[in-house]
């Protein structure tokens, strides 16, 4: 291994929180390593994520399509040595990275260690604790490395200026007001806090600050349409801005309430107050949002439903768990708003 690597190639392909959690580590990477250029292989998608941090730069896997299959990725690990790299941080540890170490055999390549035993003997009830961050297991990756990385105090981008089009498009009738982000729907629905509940939510916190509402996808925008059309200074923000947009508009929140999902992280890597609804998953996994204090993670009443977590990402739950999360009562939820906003 070069006693000093100047050039490192860092793997995240999928899925959109995972790669959003790693932005606070390599923010901190660069920050703290300034020496160091790093390219981040991932999604074209993701690639806003990383904007403005400096000496990083984005190498777009197209795994569905030119990087696709076998010979794809050996395609993909040629074009990545034609970057004159020098190690590889694979924070995915997958079978399709495992791939591309085989084909990148002559370089030192450093995996993270999901903490697999870990995980399963908290999702089958054998322990419950918490377990190491999956910051921290990127931030280890790093250091195996040669560089390692303090999390402990983190900088964050600036807020960023909005656009005409965009404030004129959130704008409500008291500019003054606090601006909270709702995002309401998770990858699976024992993730998900009941709708009708978070329409309470919503409904309450609508009388005291602008609302506005993430989502993703036809069906999610149309069901945020209508709660927009119901409430006062709500707005639905989804399916109208690129992510770049949406990424300007977090910045300007006051705070994020969120599923275990995606929006979380987003909110959370860009320095936002994020408060968290776990209903079949739990914090203790390691994919609380970056920075943000444990209380801020409301939680399913376990006395109720003993085997949550039942899953790492929500994925597998007994049917009678489906709606563990509306075992938080909304008076809950608009309480810890009111008292961190």
């Amino acid at each position: 291994m070069p006693k000093q690597p100047k050039h490192i190639v860092a793997i995240r392909l999928s899925a959109m929180g995972d790669v959003a959690m790693t932005v606070p580590v390599i923010r901190a990477l660069v920050n703290q390593h300034p020496q160091l250029k790093i390219t981040v292989l991932t999604r074209e998608l993701y690639k806003p994520f990383f904007r403005h941090i400096p000496n990083v730069s984005v190498f777009p896997a197209h795994v569905k399509e030119e990087h696709k299959g076998v010979l794809g990725l050996k395609k993909l690990a040629k074009q990545l040595k034609a970057q004159n790299i020098d190690v590889i941080a694979d924070l995915h540890n997958v079978l399709r990275t495992n791939i591309l170490k085989f084909f990148l055999s002559g370089y030192p390549f450093i995996q993270i260690n999901k903490g697999r035993e870990e995980k399963k003997a908290l999702t089958t009830g054998k322990v419950f604790k918490p377990l190491k961050t999956t910051h921290q297991r990127y931030a280890d990756v790093f250091e195996q490395l040669g560089f390692p990385i303090d999390l402990t105090n983190p900088t964050f981008p600036e807020k960023v200026k909005l656009s005409s089009k965009i404030q004129s498009s959130i704008q409500g009738d008291n500019p003054k007001m606090k601006t909270i982000g709702i995002a309401p729907f998770a990858a699976h629905t024992g993730k998900m806090y009941p709708l009708d509940l978070m329409e309470q939510v919503i409904e309450m916190l609508s009388k005291d600050y602008k609302i506005l509402l993430f989502g993703g996808g036809k069906q999610e925008s149309k069901i945020l349409e209508g709660i927009e059309s119901s409430y006062q200074n709500v707005k639905n923000i989804a399916g109208k801005s690129s992510l770049d947009e949406q990424m300007d508009i977090v910045s300007n929140l006051d705070l994020m309430l969120s599923m275990d999902s995606a929006n979380a992280h987003i909110a959370a890597m860009l320095g936002i107050k994020v408060i968290t609804i776990w209903g079949v998953t739990h914090p203790f996994a390691g994919f609380a949002p970056f920075n943000q204090p444990s209380d801020y993670a409301l939680t399913a009443d376990r006395n109720r439903f003993p085997k949550i977590p039942t899953s790492v990402y929500g994925n597998s739950y007994p049917e009678t768990y489906k709606d563990a999360a509306g075992t938080i009562s909304p008076e809950t939820i608009i309480s810890k708003i009111k008292s961190v906003i």
